[in-house]
């Protein structure tokens, strides 16, 4: 993969089906060069018979589709370019789209009601004054911040514009409305909501809310109920989970039942704390809707099973994904909590629909970086129903990973991959070999289609990625294992890994380099203080300096306090040093080249810009590549050009300092 084929990465969607399960509707999404912004559209997808998908929407950008319960209507969000989304319609058999919202900061989360008539979605509601379009932050009041959380990276500063839940109605007979129909605010107020579902009745709605009274220093949030029909002024929505009289669970999403009798939850249990975040597995839990059930009953295993979050239902059963080694897996879990994996192997599962008995998936694989899926329940057949990553394979610039498993100094076991070049274009080695480490520390490389692997491949490098302990996917003791030990045998870890590949007399040993971004970009920090092993490192928007990170970052206030400790006393200061790349950077003599993002605030530019000039002025090589306008997901989810700017470094440093033969 060379960096301009970043345009050939077709990614779908969470998808909808048809109520008779018949056919999907699905986004399908890809980084667009020219306008410099990500485009798509929404598709149609047969899941019976052998038609191609077809073309549904052709706007700018087309997402999140959300069918109504008769299958008439596609509700979805639509961004014109540079432009913020907005809820439209379309007849599900295609058609001119409607447009139903002008909310000033975009529209999220469409939800068609049971009865089909309205349209619930959440939207920002900014401060008067605050974010007009045409505005200029100079000419702003000043921000008056006096609680710990009020920013985050992507999103920006929340206190101003909190997110609230709206109603509209659906056009009768698919007529054109004159003007907008006018939404109707069913939250209001400080707090916001997220993640809405429609109950069954129709006479609520469930969400998620950080809406107790100590919400400003801990991590929990509730499962709420929301009126949908309020007789004057939006009603607060109504605790479901209450951390108010006790609940210690983080809620990440909602699910209402078919038969409206049970909540099905996403959440992760915090401790009496509300803060014991490290490593916790986010789990499925059952509540009884009729107050039954005294508390939440967890259903998944809280030692082994990381739950992403994804959830749907099928004839009474949720399904979930659970991350396993690398992947992310469908499974279908029963009353009494037996599970049954519906899409396992390799697949990358990233969101799931149910209807008619049908199961639709999209999921990456080692060949695509999505695909659209159809689950036959009763045989387990896993059926591709697109080839989004047909354009991308065809330029036979792609390469397959090949996994391998090491062994750490204390006889733990270490799970990765190896991706070598293309032998016909580079030879049979050996080939400059780089390390690379993922982020979090608390998340997982996967089997699916990685740009960052594939760019290097084709460039002649072998590439080395694993998940060492602290990773998730492999249980809650992996995952724990580098609290308050960063910098300990998550270094076995990587080097272990490296170590068993560099037994292949494919990679070169005497030719390595090391990168990473985010905690990735904290561990190659500390492997250049630890060893001058590597040809050269790449430290991308890292987290490198605990102390300043407190008062930075938009998670300081917690994260590094509760990875690695706290520097109140003497004993705590020594050990987070013990752990703190930036305490030890006069021992590295590695040409290091940092990469970061000026708006990143999940790990703050200064990270960045300290580790660059405390190199520098020691005599260390080192550059700095700052990207304006960009925050921590610039690898992600960044402006398509900077992504393909970002890639022409990373060669230009390595062809430097690992130059390919051949």
């Amino acid at each position: 993969m060379q960096p301009r084929d970043l345009e050939l990465l077709r990614v779908p969607g969470a998808p909808a089906v048809l109520a008779d399960g018949t056919r999907a509707v699905v986004s399908v999404v890809h980084p667009d060069l020219t306008d410099d912004e990500y485009v798509g559209h929404l598709w149609s997808v047969d899941l019976e018979g052998g038609d191609a998908p077809r073309a549904l929407t052709r706007g700018h950008r087309d997402t999140s589709p959300e069918l109504s319960p008769d299958g008439r209507w596609v509700a979805f969000l639509r961004a014109e370019p540079e432009g913020k989304p907005q809820v439209h319609v379309v007849e599900a058999s295609g058609g001119e789209p409607i447009r139903l919202t002008d909310a000033p900061l975009g529209a999220s989360e469409p939800r068609f009601s049971p009865d089909g008539t309205r349209l619930a979605y959440v939207a920002r509601v900014p401060e008067e004054g605050r974010y007009a379009a045409e505005g200029k932050p100079g000419k702003e009041d000043p921000r008056h911040i006096t609680e710990l959380k009020y920013r985050s990276d992507g999103v920006g500063f929340l206190r101003d514009r909190p997110q609230h839940v709206f109603v509209v109605d659906v056009p009768v007979d698919g007529e054109r409305p004159a003007t907008l129909p006018e939404p109707v605010p069913l939250t209001a107020g400080d707090v916001g909501v997220s993640g809405v579902r429609w109950l069954p009745s129709g006479d609520g709605l469930v969400g998620v809310s950080s809406r107790h009274a100590s919400r400003e220093s801990d991590l929990r949030s509730d499962a709420v109920r929301i009126d949908s029909s309020p007789s004057g002024d939006p009603v607060a929505p109504v605790p479901l989970t209450d951390a108010d009289a006790g609940s210690t669970l983080a809620v990440e999403a909602v699910l209402p039942s078919a038969d409206g009798t049970t909540l099905w939850l996403l959440a992760g249990d915090l401790g009496p704390t509300g803060r014991d975040f490290v490593a916790t597995q986010v789990g499925l839990y059952r509540l009884a809707l009729d107050g039954t059930d005294a508390a939440p009953v967890r259903l998944t295993d809280p030692d082994r099973d990381q739950l992403t979050g994804v959830v749907a239902e099928l004839d009474g059963d949720p399904l979930v994904v659970v991350e396993r080694r690398g992947a992310a897996h469908l499974v279908r879990v029963a009353a009494d909590g037996t599970a049954t994996t519906l899409v396992g192997g390799t697949h990358v599962v990233s969101g799931v629909a149910a209807a008619g008995g049908t199961v639709v998936v999209a999921a990456a694989t080692p060949t695509s970086a999505g695909e659209v899926f159809r689950v036959d329940v009763a045989t387990g057949t896993v059926e591709a129903r697109s080839d989004l990553g047909a354009a991308l394979r065809s330029t036979g610039r792609t390469r397959l990973p090949v996994e391998l498993v090491a062994t750490a100094p204390d006889g733990y076991e270490v799970h990765g991959w190896v991706v070598t070049p293309d032998e016909e274009r580079y030879g049979a080695g050996p080939h400059p070999t780089i390390l690379m480490i993922h982020g979090g520390p608390f998340a997982q490389y996967t089997h699916g289609l990685f740009d960052e692997v594939q760019v290097l491949a084709e460039a002649g490098y072998a590439v080395v990625l694993g998940n060492p302990r602290g990773s998730s996917g492999y249980g809650r003791a992996h995952g724990l294992a580098i609290h308050r030990g960063f910098g300990t045998v998550d270094t076995d870890d990587v080097l272990a890994l490296l170590g068993a590949a560099l037994e292949d007399p494919a990679l070169d040993g005497e030719r390595v380099g090391v990168m990473g971004g985010s905690y990735g970009g904290y561990l190659t920090a500390w492997l250049t203080t630890r060893t001058d092993r590597f040809a050269a490192a790449i430290v991308e928007r890292g987290f490198l300096d605990p102390i300043s990170f407190v008062g930075s970052s938009d998670i300081g206030w917690f994260f590094g306090l509760d990875y690695l400790g706290d520097a109140d006393d003497e004993a705590g200061a020594a050990a987070l040093a013990a752990q703190s790349p930036m305490a030890h950077v006069g021992r590295v003599r590695t040409p290091t080249l940092v990469i970061h993002s000026e708006q990143d605030w999940r790990c703050p530019v200064e990270q960045g810009q300290r580790w660059f000039v405390e190199l520098k002025r020691r005599g260390v090589h080192a550059e700095l590549l700052l990207f304006p306008g960009e925050g921590h997901e610039l690898t992600r989810a960044g402006n398509p050009k900077h992504r393909v700017v970002r890639f022409e470094h990373v060669l230009r440093w390595w062809s430097t300092h690992l130059p390919v033969e051949g």
